[in-house]
């Protein structure tokens, strides 16, 4: 936990929670350790969502659906959805759960590889919500920017890595090493890329929020 614990709790005590079928989901998640983004991202994606209003959203990373079925509960109804999965097992559940939760109609699961399906994407979004494999962010940057335009928001999450991301290389588990090099790489692509205004935010696991900047800027 990158907060201290203290404060880690009483700031999820304080959430409010959500739809019946979302809290189910999340305890079905946590009972069959499938990894869903923490409550103080979920706190802070519904806040984003209510201000933004994006509608046209495209996630990186869908495991069960848990948060593209949050971003419905918060998005506008003519907002939708494109979500990728690469992991087989994930994907029935994932389309299972969208039809339960009645959002089946404005979310598009796209089954394989981010790597092979980013650059067949053609149209721009108003939100990345990026929550894949980790160490392939650095990797899935250059076609995430392509998709995106003056205004654009990229979000992404676990990025400080439990606190591993500030350690020295020879702190780090020898088998976190790879992972910690490539997010440390895609930290610094994102705070220094010209066409970027990035802030690190120390929120669950640390998340990034980058916006694409005006040409005129």
């Amino acid at each position: 936990m990158i907060v201290d614990e203290r404060f880690g709790t009483y700031m999820n005590s304080l959430d409010p929670g959500h739809s019946p079928f979302l809290e189910q989901l999340e305890q079905e998640a946590k009972e069959a350790y499938v990894p869903i983004i923490r409550r103080q991202m979920q706190s802070f994606l519904r806040m984003f969502l209510t201000l933004q209003k994006p509608q046209k959203v495209l996630e990186v990373g869908t495991a069960i659906g848990f948060s593209s079925i949050l971003m419905c509960e918060y998005l506008p109804e003519t907002s939708r959805i494109t979500t990728i999965e690469n992991y087989k097992k994930r994907i029935p559940v994932a389309r299972e759960n969208f039809e339960k939760s009645g959002y089946s109609d404005r979310i598009t699961l796209l089954e394989g590889d981010a790597a092979d399906i980013l650059p067949t994407l053609t149209d721009s979004y108003d939100l990345i919500f990026m929550d894949a494999a980790k160490g392939q962010y650095i990797y899935f940057l250059p076609q995430v920017l392509r998709l995106m335009r003056p205004g654009s928001v990229l979000i992404t999450d676990n990025v400080l890595q439990d606190g591993d991301i500030i350690e020295s290389h020879f702190a780090v588990e020898r088998r976190n090493r790879t992972i910690y090099k490539r997010m440390r790489e895609y930290l610094y692509t994102l705070t220094h890329h010209p066409d970027l205004v990035t802030s690190i935010l120390p929120v669950g696991d640390g998340i990034t929020v980058s916006v694409y900047k005006d040409a005129e800027e």
